[in-house]
């Protein structure tokens, strides 16, 4: 979910909204539409600036870059008190946060909402995020993933400070809690150094689920090392067949099953009762990206300035770049492959960033997501919706209802914990094993 839709002209449409940046009463909306649906979770992409702040002529056209955004951890908690059921997933990074925040962040959002916490954990992708946090330079992808590796590994450490029992409440005998059930962490890694405990019991979740968004090798691995779920990029069911073998393929070795990762590549979902009304929608937001905004954000994405390039020129060579290789990889492999100009490729980019579109008539779009499950290329999908609330309306009206006519999609929740949506166990605290006491 972005406060301005999915789609670059999507906040242009009259009745959509513009104000979720900063309003709070508009997630509430949005939240109570997702949880209608019976949606496993709002996911609440993050950063730590502003992007495309050296070009504010651009920012000003296109919002999608999140100018403004309410702090993630934060408006989940506020919205965990208007919902039940849905999850929600909120992004904090491991190169510019540190461990024990957010864990106790996290542990608190758990919870808040009962059990319906998520952390999506990023490296950062904008090298500019840097100089917010008194560095002169993004650390390379290489140093980022050690450093991420080595954070999740702790933070999963402090949420098992305590074992589930340790607070006794124990009034007649004078006992709040068991001092023999709480963990020192004492850590001193590479990166960070933790004595721990977390002073926050342990969540309901045990840990709160794990989400690794990334395409890269390294992200890759580190998902399934220790992520619960992966949300990726992949444009065609090959290539996402290919993705997921490749990353449930990593797991055995570190003692985990294929089931214990659950694979979410995005899709951009266009779907009308018909194929025409989609096809009517979609067309109506191309029209809405003029080149004053494609060119300037396709040259963003592929990190390269192409204010001396025409609509109409192929993509030039791309430069090294500290920021997200595996989407930046796929803008070339797909210029390359279809010889595409630029204009060509950042209207096929920018409606979905990348992922897969789907567009078409309700009972089309199931037919393609039914496909992509069936045929392991996924296990189920990150929406995106174009705009909002009106694209979200569409999943939970139109499509949501068709997949659970196919008995694909669930009616009601299966539990009260984002875990339970998932059908993923609640993790044993590794510290307070039966007979490691």
């Amino acid at each position: 979910m972005s406060p301005t839709g999915g789609h670059v002209g999507g906040w242009r449409l009259p009745e959509a909204i513009c104000d979720a940046g900063y309003e709070v009463d508009r997630w509430v909306e949005l939240a109570r539409i997702a949880e209608r649906g019976k949606i496993d979770m709002l996911f609440l992409a993050d950063g730590n600036g502003v992007n495309g702040i050296d070009n504010p002529e651009l920012l000003s056209r296109n919002p999608t870059t999140r100018p403004v955004v309410i702090e993630p951890v934060c408006l989940h908690s506020a919205l965990a008190m208007v919902t039940t059921r849905i999850g929600l997933v909120a992004t904090a990074t491991t190169t510019y946060d540190q461990p024990f925040t957010v864990a106790r962040r996290y542990a608190a959002l758990d919870w808040l909402s009962k059990g319906r916490a998520g952390w999506n954990v990023v490296t950062s992708s904008n090298p500019d995020d840097a100089k917010n946090f008194g560095h002169l330079e993004h650390a390379g992808a290489t140093r980022r993933y050690e450093m991420a590796s080595e954070f999740v590994d702790v933070v999963k450490d402090l949420w098992d400070s305590w074992d589930d029992d340790a607070f006794l409440f124990d009034k007649e005998a004078g006992k709040f809690l068991d001092a023999d059930k709480v963990r020192l962490l004492n850590h001193k890694g590479s990166h960070f150094s933790v004595r721990g405990p977390l002073n926050s019991a342990r969540p309901p979740q045990g840990h709160p689920v794990v989400v690794v968004a990334s395409g890269s090798p390294d992200g890759m691995e580190l998902a399934a090392r220790t992520a619960d779920v992966i949300f990726t990029v992949a444009e065609t069911k090959e290539a996402a067949q290919a993705f997921y073998a490749d990353v449930k393929g990593r797991m055995a070795k570190y003692g985990r099953k294929p089931e214990d990762l659950v694979v979410m590549p995005g899709a951009s979902v266009f779907v009308g009762a018909d194929e025409e009304a989609a096809e009517r929608s979609y067309r109506v937001l191309q029209e809405l990206i003029p080149d004053s905004v494609g060119m300037p954000t396709l040259g963003r994405l592929c990190g390269l300035d192409l204010s001396g390039f025409s609509p109409g020129d192929p993509l030039p060579p791309l430069p090294e770049t500290k920021g997200i290789t595996s989407f930046r990889n796929l803008i070339e492999t797909m210029a390359r492959r279809d010889n595409l100009t630029m204009r060509e490729l950042y209207r096929r980019i920018l409606p979905a960033r990348g992922h897969v579109l789907m567009k078409g008539s309700v009972e089309q779009v199931a037919d393609i997501m039914q496909e992509w499950v069936a045929d392991k290329a996924c296990d189920g999908f990150n929406l995106i919706a174009a705009s909002l609330p009106d694209g979200l309306t569409a999943l939970v009206d139109l499509l949501i209802p068709e997949l659970q006519r196919r008995g694909l999609f669930r009616t009601e929740y299966e539990g009260s914990t984002l875990r339970d949506s998932l059908g993923l166990a609640r993790p044993a605290n590794r510290h307070f094993l039966e007979g490691a006491r």
